[in-house]
């Protein structure tokens, strides 16, 4: 099951004013300059390289153009004219995610065909970092899971752990998993599991071998928290 979600319902705020009736928000689209660093010792005859300065990119806007759009289409025409630096910020469906940035604007056009409609485009040029927000779900909540047959897990079951090692004794051929979350669907190994109660039976490999299980929580118009845990069987 996909955790994609739809892009419908974007938005991007001039200032704290929605930017009307658009159609297209791409960007930003982030890049990094090279330092080559290549050497006499540097190894099989490959270059190398290191990170250098990042450039934040640009906002692409598409839409219709919307003349009584003051604090957005128009706002924008204005702070092109006068070269300032804008705050921004774009939303995502649900507020899953924002990107929070400054800019300027480096290009404002309409466009007026003959058998369409009146088209408003526009580019902002990114200006120093952005800031991506993003809304988890809340997770796992005390006492997080639990694993049957006596399994022994590393580190204990915590708040902000999401990754996880697990033993039980050689003769045991399966386990099962009981989560607690109070928000949410909750999934182990991709089989929905009411909260405080245990999973169906996940069979283990051969002694020795690791099976993983991954417990994830997933709310509304929330990213989702995956735990992982590398169980193992002891060697016979």
């Amino acid at each position: 099951m996909t955790n994609g979600k739809k892009a419908f319902g974007t938005m991007i705020a001039r200032n704290g004013n929605t930017i009307a009736e658009l159609t297209t928000i791409n960007g930003p689209a982030m890049t990094a300059d090279t330092i080559e660093m290549t050497n006499h010792q540097s190894s099989d005859d490959f270059r190398e390289f290191i990170q250098g300065l990042k450039d934040a990119g640009e906002i692409a806007l598409e839409g219709n153009f919307i003349t009584g759009d003051s604090d957005g289409q128009i706002g924008l025409n204005t702070d092109f004219l006068n070269g300032v630096v804008q705050s921004f910020v774009i939303t995502f469906p649900g507020n899953i995610a924002t990107w929070t940035f400054s800019g300027i604007v480096t290009r404002i056009e309409t466009q007026a065909p003959f058998d369409g409609k009146l088209t408003f485009m526009a580019t902002i040029k990114v200006t120093g970092k952005p800031t991506l927000g993003i809304s988890l779900s809340t997770g796992l909540t005390t006492p997080f899971f639990a694993i049957s047959e006596s399994a022994v897990i590393t580190p204990d079951p915590a708040n902000d752990d999401y990754t996880y090692v697990a033993t039980v004794l050689t003769g045991v051929s399966s386990v099962t998993v009981t989560p607690t979350a109070s928000a949410g669907v909750i999934t182990v190994n991709g089989n929905v599991v009411a909260t405080g109660e245990a999973s169906s039976a996940i069979t283990l490999g051969a002694a020795g071998s690791v099976t993983v299980i991954t417990i994830v929580v997933t709310e509304t118009n929330k990213a989702p928290k995956t735990y992982t845990i590398y169980l193992s069987r002891a060697a016979s």
